[in-house]
C-alpha cells in the first residue's frame, strides 16, 4: 500500500440538507472514508429519507468532494 493512502488527514464533512455549521470534523484517510464516517452517525436523514448528499473538505488542501448516497440501497455516486 502507499504511503499516502494511510494518511489520517482532517476533513469537514456535512449533509446538503442540515445547515452546515452542524458540520463535524472526522479524521480519515480518504474523502471516502471521511463520508463513511460521517454517514455513520448521522441522525436526522433528509425529509425522503431515501438519500442524502455529503459534502467533505479536506482542511489541508481545501479539496471539496460531495458524494450522493442512497440509503435503501447504500449505492454511492458524485453530485456532479
Amino acid at each position: 500500500m502507499e504511503e499516502a493512502a494511510l494518511t489520517i488527514r482532517q476533513f469537514r464533512v456535512c449533509a446538503r440538507h442540515i445547515d452546515s455549521h452542524h458540520a463535524r470534523l472526522v479524521r480519515e484517510a480518504t474523502h471516502e472514508a471521511a463520508a463513511v464516517a460521517y454517514l455513520e452517525d448521522l441522525i436526522v436523514l433528509p425529509g425522503d429519507d431515501s438519500e442524502v448528499s455529503i459534502i467533505v473538505r479536506d482542511l489541508e488542501s481545501g479539496r471539496e468532494h460531495c458524494f450522493r448516497v442512497d440509503l435503501n440501497t447504500g449505492e454511492t455516486s458524485s453530485c456532479g
